[in-house]
């Protein structure tokens, strides 16, 4: 029986799911990573710990399925998206792999958005403007680092690199070119503007290809390697985030999906973009005739973590940990005794878009216990994502169903507070990577092996919750509060900056 991989290459780690065309996981691996030691607000991680990662991860479950007889029919992938790696003539890296949650071009970001160009350029390309996006790291690199950007041959993501490396040609998917901020997501070319501002020229960057454009011709150093034929078909595939709702089943009009990992988002499909006029969603492609709509918060998991080692000096690394941290917060009551956090540790994104944006712990008492604070954390967390959906609400459309992903669904607990926190029913629906799940589908249907109405064999119904209505009551009346926080505290932030900018 023919299988396909589902590749998922994150910031932390990468992981490989072999599906049967039925939707049965026969065979997995994950790779684990961590990022570069670097000063704050850089994030960056080795590109060759990187690649070596994906090439475990194929190989290992590549070997599981032949020693199931399986026969691998095609690889797909799913990436992280706003990555950025400068490379020479030879392809080699002259930079790490500049990730998403790097603010170093927040002074850059900032200029731009508050400039026409920078509504022109959202607009049309898609991508708020915010240090995540490659733009605003360009324009960083340009200015700061002049040598490397005046050597570099093309400016590339963590796909593209793999691609290079794997068959000698660079080529970025539409998904994940449109989540760079330099690509017009309705004509699918690079938009002119958007490179004027960056300094560059469409020959620093990939040719663009549909998210099921096929590559074969695999080098045979790495087909030996991976134990797989030179011929074999890899589909190019999308970015993580438009996989997720593919792989979540939250591909209809009013289906929500929320993912919460390291950190978080909420989005919706649609046949054509959503403009915002305040500029709070992104839309990015998954594939040519459809776009998704949401928003992405930089502090998810991540938070939970932070607070785990420098409080409770406990480690943090597993879904047993969340366990523990969750069970420990539910100690303290709904609502926290009135205790509310804006997550805002690292910055945040969606919906304001302000790399310094800080965290905030807002009506600490006497009364609070840790309890208190670890429970705060969690419904920060899920109030930012409700803040976030109520944004995707108003530019697409009302939300009926919700499909919930990511590591969080590891802990019902969690599961049911946000249910709560919104109102409405939410279903998980496979336990498995969402992104790996929905690069499978794509693959598979790329290459043939299923069609749309065969692949819902992918998704079972795994835990459903219903909302308690008197703790939504509740929720909405600290969430009223939560929302106003971050519009009475934006400048404060702004002054801090400076002030940490002065030392």
């Amino acid at each position: 029986m023919s299988i396909i991989i589902g590749i998922d290459i994150g910031t932390s780690g990468t992981k490989a799911i072999a599906f049967t065309s039925e939707g049965a996981v026969i065979a997995n691996t994950y790779v684990s990573y961590n990022p570069v030691n670097n000063p704050p607000g850089y994030h960056e991680l080795d590109p060759e710990v990187l690649f070596n990662a994906v090439i475990t991860t194929i190989e290992r479950t590549a070997q599981q399925a032949t020693r199931l007889a399986r026969t691998i029919t095609g690889i797909s992938f799913s990436t992280a998206m706003h990555s950025l790696i400068a490379v020479d003539k030879s392809g080699r890296p002259l930079t790490h792999v500049i990730t998403w949650a790097d603010a170093r071009s927040a002074a850059y970001a900032d200029a731009l958005k508050q400039s026409p160009v920078g509504s022109d350029i959202y607009r049309h390309t898609g991508t708020p403007v915010h240090p995540m996006s490659p733009l605003c790291k360009l324009m960083w690199l340009r200015d700061q680092q002049p040598e490397i950007f005046a050597a570099a041959h093309k400016f590339i993501s963590i796909k593209e690199f793999i691609f290079y490396r794997f068959f000698n040609q660079y080529l970025v998917d539409h998904s994940i070119a449109s989540a760079t901020g330099l690509f017009d997501i309705d004509k699918k070319t690079w938009y002119a503007p958007a490179l004027a501002a960056a300094g560059i020229t469409s020959d620093h960057l990939s040719q663009p290809v549909p998210a099921t454009h096929v590559v074969t011709g695999l080098n045979t150093t790495y087909a030996k390697l991976l134990g797989i034929t030179g011929d074999m078909p890899f589909v190019i595939g999308a970015s993580d985030g438009c996989l997720a709702n593919l792989g979540s089943n939250a591909t209809q009009p009013g289906d929500l999906s929320v993912t919460i990992g390291t950190s978080g988002a909420v989005r919706m499909i649609a046949t054509r973009p959503a403009y915002d006029l305040q500029e709070r969603i992104f839309n990015y492609i998954l594939t040519d005739e459809l776009y998704v709509s949401g928003g992405a918060i930089n502090n998810g998991v991540v938070l939970l973590k932070w607070y785990a080692e420098h409080f409770l000096q406990k480690p943090f690394t597993s879904a047993g940990d969340l366990t523990w941290f969750v069970e420990q917060a539910a100690q303290a009551p709904a609502g926290a005794d009135g205790l509310l956090f804006l997550p805002y540790l690292l910055g945040e994104r969606a919906p304001v878009w302000d790399a310094a944006a800080k965290g905030v712990f807002f009506g600490v008492h006497a009364g609070h216990t840790q309890a208190h604070f670890m429970r705060a954390i969690i419904e920060g967390i899920n109030y930012a994502l409700y803040q976030v959906a109520a944004s995707v609400q108003e530019a697409v459309g009302q939300w009926q169903h919700i499909y919930a992903s990511g590591g969080f669904i590891n802990s019902p607990l969690w599961l049911q507070w946000l249910t709560d926190v919104f109102g409405k029913e939410i279903k998980v629906i496979n336990s498995e990577d969402a992104s790996a799940v929905g690069a499978a589908l794509l693959g598979g249907q790329a290459l043939g092996l299923f069609t749309d109405h065969k692949s819902t064999d992918f998704f079972h119904i795994q835990q459903q919750y219903t909302p308690d209505a008197a703790l939504h009551t509740l929720y909405q009346r600290y969430y009223n509060i939560y929302a106003g926080l971050y519009s009475k505290l934006k400048d404060d932030f702004q002054t801090l900056r400076r002030l940490s900018a002065e030392r």
